[in-house]
Formats: C-alpha cells, structure tokens, sequence
C-alpha cells in the first residue's frame, strides 16, 4: 500500500524533524527501518506501543555505533536500502563511519538525506539550536505577531516540520526520481534555515510589490487587518476570519449587518484599526456556536478556533477521517491523500530495538551471526 511502497530507507533515529521526515515516508507505504541507540533499548511490550506518534510506521533495530561491528550492520543495511536519513550535526556520520562516501561505496544508488538546522556548510554550520533559531535567522519569525507585540513562535512548525521534515521527505523523493533515471545516488543537505526562507516566498514577494510593511501586524496576513483576524466571543472562545476578496467582504459585512452603513474602503489600512475594533465589539455579542450557525459554510472565509480535542470532533474532519486511532491514540492521519494508492498507518510506534533480529535476518545474518553481534554489544 502507499505510493513509496517497494522502497526501504534507514533513518537513524534523531528527533523532531529527522522523524517528521520519516513518519511521512512511512505513510507513503516506505519501509522505513530505524536505527535507534543500543542504549535506548529498555524492552517493551509490543501489545503496548510507545506514545511518540512520530516513531510509527516502522521497524526498530538497536545498534552500537560506536563499535565496528555496529557500523557494518548498518552499512549492510545500506546495501539493501534506496535512501538513509540522518540529522547529526555536520561530520557526525563520518566521524562514526557511515558518512555520505562509506555507505553511497556500499550502494551508489542510495540517496542520502541529511536534516539539519544551519545546514552543512557555512559559519553556524556547527553551532547548536532549534527551531526558533532557525526561523528567526530566516527572517521567518520576525514578522509573526501582532503590532508593538513581540515576535510569536509559531510552535515549532514553521522550522522542524514545514521547513525541516517535509522539505527533507520531499528532497528524498526527488533524489530517488532523479536516480531511477540516472542510476546514481546523491546527497541532500536540508536545512531548516533554508526551508523556512523558502516559505517566506510569497513575503519577499508582496514586499517587492510593494504592498508588505516591515512593521510587524500591519498587514493583510499579519494580523493587520481587520478582514484577515481571529476575534473574541461572548463565551470566551475564538472564531478566524479571512475575508480577503470583496465578494467575501461583503458577505461578512451583511452577517455581520453592516453592509447598509456607509463604510471605508476595505483595503483602507488607515482605518483597519478602527474597523478591527467595530468587528470585535460585534463578535462579542455572540458565542462562538452561534457565530458557526451564521457563518460556517458560507463564503465569509470562517472557521472555529478549535481546542486539538475539538478539532478531532469537528464534523468535517471526522467525515474525512482527517483524524484515526491506532492502537488507542487518535492521531492525524496520512496526508496527501492518492486515489489509487492511499498510505496508511502500517503499526503503531515501535519500542526501540523491537524488530532487530527481524531486520538481522533479512539483511542477511544467521542466528549465529546474530549472537555474536549481541554478545559484541553491536546491537541490542
């Protein structure tokens, strides 16, 4: 099942969005196989997964990397694999022996994937950090927040996942087209700060229009306007609004029973403030229930704000089936959705070390070569 079914790739185990990357390939139908710290490996009872919702989808194999024994496991892995993921900082890999030239020697066709925040080269290549660095190097973060309101870390969206994680899985499925064509392997360097530029795109493009204030919250998207919001309710909840076009405008202006008074001009940014103060004044004087019978499903641009176990509820999304369970925890589900080959959630997040005899004997080794690598302390 899935898209990427037939294809194998070895991701050794990180966090945030080295796993990100690999979830989505798994979803896609990939056998993923993950090769987790030997030290990690604590047992576990298959009939009870572990939480970590981003480990699901593939197998777990414990391997010692820093014996040779280890290493050679993994190269052998390698040999059988289409792609590899990895996110250490620069020089990790090859330090431990399983670098982009060790394992593209093994098999010249595998696409190496490599997830980290600055990137393989340049001068905070070696530095440490996160997500919101990241972002905030990228002039992502700068612009997220309302006007004389300090800059708001997204979560950590923007940097680990859209511009980390899902850049890297689509880099991967790049680099195995391309060398189903070409018949050879390559490296990709994703970095989050990288990713995150490239989703600020469309804002280098409206400031070169002309039409993007570097002032944070004075924009059409920022917050700025009073068309493109999240206003308060009479109970205390939320509700978003994002009625950019005039035809859309205009059907706001009618629910909201304006559209009688002579008003200013919607793109008027003069009067955004004072328009933003009518609007949530009127947006007060009902719950955020009723605010959803008048609007939800019209052209108005409206939804909700909802809580994540509202979301999980919503009718819309549960006739989508936006949200599954698996093994007890509801979860999103795969995304994109194909029509003739869905992904699926395989099984659930695997306890780490909970399939290394299962991946042993199918990259090759005997029970025998299996007891020798566990009494080596290669693998766990």
């Amino acid at each position: 099942m899935g898209p990427l079914a037939g294809i194998t790739v070895i991701e050794i185990a990180g966090i945030g969005p080295g796993p990100f990357c690999g979830m989505m390939l798994a979803d896609m139908g990939a056998d993923v196989i993950r090769i987790d710290r030997a030290g990690s490996v604590q047992g576990g009872d298959p009939e009870r997964p572990p939480a970590d919702l981003l480990a699901r989808g593939r197998r777990s194999i414990g391997v010692d990397l820093k014996t040779p024994e280890g290493v050679e496991v993994v190269l052998r892995l390698v040999e059988r694999a289409d792609a590899l993921i990895e996110g250490f900082r620069p020089g990790v890999t090859e330090r431990l022996g399983i670098g982009p030239d060790a394992c593209l020697a093994r098999n010249p066709r595998l696409v190496y994937g490599r997830m980290t925040g600055w990137g393989q080269d340049g001068p905070l290549a070696s530095a440490a950090g996160h997500d919101i660095n990241y972002i905030a190097l990228a002039g992502a973060l700068e612009p997220i927040g309302r006007r004389g309101e300090a800059p708001v870390p997204p979560l950590n969206l923007v940097g680990d996942f859209g511009g980390g994680g899902m850049l890297l899985a689509f880099g991967i499925v790049c680099g195995l087209l391309e060398a189903q064509r070409s018949g050879k392997g390559q490296v990709i360097d994703a970095a989050m700060v990288d990713g995150a530029a490239a989703l600020m795109t469309m804002t280098h493009a409206f400031r070169a229009m002309g039409i993007w204030n570097d002032e944070r919250g004075t924009n059409m998207l920022d917050t700025g306007a009073h068309y493109y919001d999240v206003y308060e309710t009479a109970d205390g909840k939320y509700v978003s609004i994002g009625s950019i076009e005039p035809q859309f405008y205009a059907e706001l202006l009618r629910i909201l029973g304006l559209e009688d008074e002579d008003l200013p001009w919607q793109q008027d940014r003069s009067q955004w403030p004072a328009m933003k103060e009518r609007f949530a004044e009127i947006f007060r004087t009902k719950t955020r229930d009723e605010w959803c019978e008048l609007m939800e499903g019209t052209d108005v641009c409206f939804a909700p704000v909802l809580s994540i176990p509202e979301a999980i509820e919503h009718p819309h999304n549960k006739a989508r089936g936006t949200f599954v369970e698996v093994a007890g925890i509801v979860q999103p589900g795969p995304a994109p959705r194909f029509s003739r080959t869905p992904g699926q959630i395989r099984r659930p997040p695997a306890h780490p070390g909970q399939h290394t005899d299962e991946v042993l004997r199918e990259a090759g080794y005997d029970d025998d070569g299996i007891a020798k690598l566990r009494a080596a302390g290669a693998v766990a």
